[in-house]
């Protein structure tokens, strides 16, 4: 019982245990009904939800109008069990009512009747609502039962994850918000030093230098659930402010963290959806997700692989195909769409997509019954001959209807696009099954890749990432960068990356080859990164770790389509605060503080 000296109940817990009480309760008035001169009140906090039934002393008072929904109030009255064929079994408390209630008077100014302003939308129906709108008025949104029962199972999540980790002898610890700018990938947030002018602070991208001096540190086994910042342009899954679990663990290998990683999934499904997960999770290597779903995040919880056939058309007579198998990185890449059944206008949309993926256009062929059997039809079909159509077809294996499609370019392009047109296609052909959720460790990630806008390497994940060492001894000595593996490697949920990580170099010799490498000189990489490169003087031990990220997985987990329903303040796509208006001016004498003038 949340019983205070204030309230005696909430207005989730009363029963038949309770008739007969006199209790006093506080809530917001969800609905007012009037039966039939019987006026009913149902009275609403976190807690759920209790019908009142008002004194006659006060129906006129909700009548008229005195009383509206949403106002704040505290009642009194006496728990009665509700007249046969009136009880509410969806209700924890439906099968009572507290009768002939009447406002509590005002003891020690403890009493509550706070009214509330017309309201800009209904709160139980927030949700239906312009999304800019329930931002601004986020109080009310939160108000919502559905709301809040996203906040009430992110509660439970974090619960879960410190239960799971300290069963694990992990340690949490708490790392600086003000820490130094290392830009690498995303912009910082900067804060400027009033103290030292000119000089400033950034917010943490995430915690990934403290967590490794941690491991130096000598703690072994270190978690945090961190708040982290970046400054970068905002979608459905991004926000500037955000939270992940963040962990740390040394003298492992990836297979030591991928049993801790799966543990915590395991004990957060099982205890939010009550769900039992298979483990371990499927492991694929980059090069492998690449090639056969043209993504680093593949969805998994349907087929549709692509398939190579650039051997295959070597000799047909279409000029696209051929010109495209003749470059160095050339290909021609398939996709089979089952019982696509695809109109003329179907294959035209299809190909506009393709085309805003990067794609020069979009081949085809339909498999079609005819009296000899599945035969290939297309305005293509006339280039390629019959045995090359045979051999596609003893390929393919197509049933009737079926669409095949094909793109032919650059090999990472044609990957790249076929990835996007076998998520559009699932879509379509509602190939995905509802409720499903498919783990999968993507492994082996390179551990450089090109900039061509800057002309130079850089790191695909970041420059702490240990290298694959089979690789880095066979293609550095050569300068051949694109080859080396790292030990990288990301948790992807039905196609979304939630968790992102790699054994760390723990090597000040391999460290400081590694920053040369992507253009950062002796001095640069010292007074970005010299208090690393002086810890790891003092015996490192072998570390990795990774970082998942909380608001994403709740959002997959309970099926929605942004991270901002699992936040309880959330921004906008332009970074700002409906509510509190955030970011705004400041005064001039803070900036002069600061010793800043905005240009």
């Amino acid at each position: 019982m949340l019983c205070t000296q204030l309230r005696t109940h909430t207005c989730g817990e009363l029963t038949e245990k309770n008739i007969g009480q006199s209790v006093r309760l506080y809530g917001w008035i969800d609905t007012i009904r009037d039966h039939g001169g019987l006026i009913f009140i149902d009275l609403r906090d976190r807690y759920g939800k209790t019908q009142c039934v008002a004194s006659e002393e006060l129906k006129a008072c909700f009548m008229g109008g005195q009383f509206k929904s949403e106002h704040c109030i505290s009642v009194v009255g006496k728990v009665q069990r509700r007249p046969a064929g009136t009880e509410n079994p969806s209700l924890s408390t439906g099968q009572i009512e507290v009768a002939d209630i009447k406002v509590a008077t005002q003891v020690d100014g403890s009493a509550c009747n706070n009214p509330s302003e017309p309201l800009p939308f209904e709160v139980t129906k927030s949700q239906e609502t312009n999304e800019e709108l329930r931002m601004q008025y986020r109080y009310l949104d939160l108000r919502n039962p559905v709301v809040q029962k996203n906040l009430f199972l992110r509660h439970r999540m974090y619960q879960t994850i410190r239960r799971t980790l300290d069963a694990r002898e992990f340690l949490e610890v708490e790392t600086p918000i003000l820490t130094k700018s290392t830009p690498e990938g995303a912009r910082d947030y900067l804060v400027p030093s009033r103290v030292n002018h000119g000089e400033f602070y950034a917010l943490p991208q995430s915690p990934q230098l403290f967590k490794q001096i941690l491991m130096v540190s000598g703690f072994d086994r270190y978690f945090q659930i961190a708040k982290c910042f970046r400054d970068e342009d905002l979608r459905a899954d991004r926000q500037p402010e955000f939270t992940q679990l963040d962990m740390e663990m040394s003298f492992i290998q990836e297979d030591d963290l991928f049993a801790v990683v799966e543990d915590v999934c395991k004990a957060l499904f099982k205890d939010i959806l009550g769900l039992d997960l298979q483990t371990p999770f499927p492991r694929l290597p980059y090069a492998e997700a690449m090639s056969r779903y043209g993504s680093d995040k593949p969805d998994l919880r349907f087929w549709l692989p692509i398939e190579d056939i650039s051997e295959r058309v070597k000799g047909c007579g279409f000029k696209v195909f051929s010109e495209a198998v003749s470059l160095p990185d050339g290909a021609v890449l398939g996709l089979t769409i089952p019982r696509a059944e695809a109109s003329r206008k179907d294959i035209d949309t299809l190909t506009e997509f393709a085309k805003k993926e990067g794609a020069g256009g979009l081949a085809y062929f339909k498999a079609v019954r005819k009296e000899s059997g599945v035969v290939l039809e297309s305005p293509i079909t006339k280039f390629f001959s019959e045995e090359i159509q045979k051999n596609l077809l003893d390929f393919f294996k197509p049933s009737e209807g079926d669409l095949i499609v094909f793109v032919a370019d650059h090999r990472s392009k044609a990957q790249k696009v076929l990835g996007a047109v076998r998520l559009y296609a699932a879509r379509w052909k509602n190939l995905i099954p509802p409720k499903s959720f498919h783990f999968s460790w993507i492994t082996e990630f390179p551990l450089f890749k090109w900039n061509e806008e800057e002309k130079r390497w850089e790191s695909e994940h970041h420059p702490f990432t240990s290298p694959n060492m089979t690789d880095w001894m066979k293609y550095r000595p050569s300068n051949e960068l694109g080859k080396i593996r790292s030990s990288a490697y990301d948790l992807v949920l039905n196609g979304n990356e939630i968790a992102s990580g790699s054994i760390r170099i723990h090597q000040r010799d391999l460290q400081k080859q590694i920053f040369q490498l992507i253009g950062l000189d002796e001095k640069e990489a010292a007074s970005r990164f010299g208090f690393l490169l002086r810890a790891f003087d003092f015996g490192p031990p072998p570390h990795g770790g990774i970082a998942l990220g909380i608001d994403r997985v709740l959002a997959i987990l309970l099926g929605l389509g942004s991270i901002r329903d699992v936040i309880a303040f959330p921004k906008n796509q332009k970074a700002v605060d409906p509510m509190t208006e955030a970011p705004s001016p400041v005064e001039p004498r803070q900036l002069k503080e600061l010793g800043i003038k905005v240009v």
